[in-house]
């Protein structure tokens, strides 16, 4: 199992319609084979910087290449992503005690 988090600050120019349509592409995310336990949250608390995250989870390491290699993602990267993402901490956990 790998947990996929994304921690992410948007730039402070968007509009509250640009932050919509961010999460409305993000959501689309979740179709891609593989993907599980898909979610985008909101940070409630002032420990950090970043104000949102995306989090999902892949069964293995194969399922997650499959996603970060699939067309649906590498054009959410270029169109949205790129765009929109002011900062960001990526974090790719397994579970201790398990081979992977």
């Amino acid at each position: 199992m790998i947990r996929h988090s994304v921690l992410l600050q948007l730039k402070p120019s968007l509009g509250a319609d640009a932050v919509a349509e961010f999460f409305l592409e993000a959501n689309k995310l979740a179709a891609i084979p593989g993907v599980q336990r898909f979610e985008c949250l909101q940070q409630v608390s002032p420990k950090n910087k970043f104000e949102y995250g995306i989090s999902m989870q892949f069964d293995n390491k194969g399922q997650y290449d499959v996603y970060t290699n699939h067309p649906e993602h590498v054009a959410f990267v270029q169109q949205h992503w790129i765009n929109c993402v002011e900062a960001f901490l990526e974090i790719d956990y397994v579970p201790l005690g398990i081979e992977h």
